[in-house]
């Protein structure tokens, strides 16, 4: 896989496209010499210390300053100017720049159904299931179901048991604040210690389920609720990877204004921004109960599209082709559930 493409399929015009896969050759050395030859290095490098160390040579350093003055970045990375909250001449460093901010409740409208599921960030989809009958079970590739959410967590193991999950994965040109894909009330906040590593799709597939290894702030979401989404108990979980220092909770109700911690007993729209990833791209795992959730025809028939190179296909033997979703827009519904009208 070392000269493969990665290929996705752009959701509003169906085009496949390549993925940059930035500081990809620093990943795949990481993850095949040292992680082979030396796995108390690999260990080393993967870990909270180093990740930060990392972090800050890279956005606060010399390498900001460097392609803060030799680079457009924002021009490379595609950034729509139209949609950010302040202007071109404000986003004057990395940080600015990863933690921008967009006019969402403009350019990032939401369905009117009040059953809908909506994407929780700018990022590559897909889902699967636990349930070994399903036609989309996926078991032990991305993470492993009982180490995500926590082993001593018996009582969400059980409830969240033959599920569906969906897994989206942010890259370094994306929005990196993530939004509420669901209402309802929280029932339990928490985080989950662990190592960093890279969300890199070369990384994802090097790793036995990479993404129940790093650390993670698990939210579950209650939708079955006044003013829900009626879509049973949801997992919201937050996974950090390489150079990712923290996952800050900023929930808003109103653009971002008046931003709160998230806490259980809180109650929670749909759509409105809830953390954000500082000071990089990572991954959102979402988690349904079973028999809930209905993903979105085009996503399902893209994950088996014939014409799209995937790292994740090749890598775990089944057809994985990511969609590239937009934060907020329909990605699935509940199925009507007594108490949903």
């Amino acid at each position: 896989m070392k000269n493969m493409k990665h290929q996705y399929i752009e959701r509003n015009t169906r085009q496949v496209n390549t993925e940059t896969l930035y500081g990809n050759q620093a990943v795949q050395f990481l993850y095949s010499n040292i992680r082979e030859q030396s796995p108390w290095l690999f260990r080393r490098l993967t870990s909270a210390r180093v990740s930060r160390f990392l972090s800050y040579i890279n956005y606060y350093g010399i390498l900001a300053d460097r392609m803060k003055d030799h680079l457009n970045l924002q021009t490379i990375l595609n950034i729509n100017d139209e949609e950010c909250v302040d202007p071109p001449e404000k986003m004057d460093t990395l940080r600015k720049i990863f933690e921008r901010k967009i006019r969402y409740w403009q350019c990032r409208p939401m369905p009117n159904d009040p059953l809908a599921i909506v994407s929780p960030a700018d990022s590559r989809m897909l889902f699967g299931s636990f349930a070994e009958t399903s036609s989309i079970f996926i078991k032990g590739k991305f993470f492993d179901f009982e180490e995500m959410l926590g082993r001593n967590k018996g009582t969400w193991l059980t409830a969240f048991q033959d599920g569906d999950f969906a897994v989206f994965r942010l890259t370094p040109e994306k929005y990196h604040y993530n939004h509420t894909p669901v209402a309802g009330r929280v029932i339990d906040f928490y985080q989950i210690p662990g190592s960093y590593h890279a969300c890199n799709p070369n990384a994802v597939v090097s790793v036995v389920t990479p993404y129940s290894k790093n650390k993670r702030v698990v939210t579950i979401i209650d939708t079955d609720v006044e003013g829900g989404s009626y879509v049973g108990i949801v997992a919201m979980i937050e996974v950090v990877a390489l150079m990712i220092g923290d996952i800050v909770q900023c929930y808003s109700e109103k653009e971002y204004e008046n931003q709160l911690s998230v806490g259980t007993g809180m109650f929670v729209k749909k759509g409105m921004p809830k953390s954000l990833f500082r000071p990089g791209s990572s991954t959102v795992v979402l988690i349904f109960q079973k028999d809930r959730v209905r993903f979105a025809d085009d996503i399902t028939a893209n994950m088996s599209y014939p014409y799209a190179q995937s790292i994740f296909s090749l890598g775990f033997g089944k057809s994985l082709v990511e969609t590239d979703v937009r934060v907020r827009s329909y990605i699935g519904s509940a199925y009507a559930h007594k108490g949903s009208n």
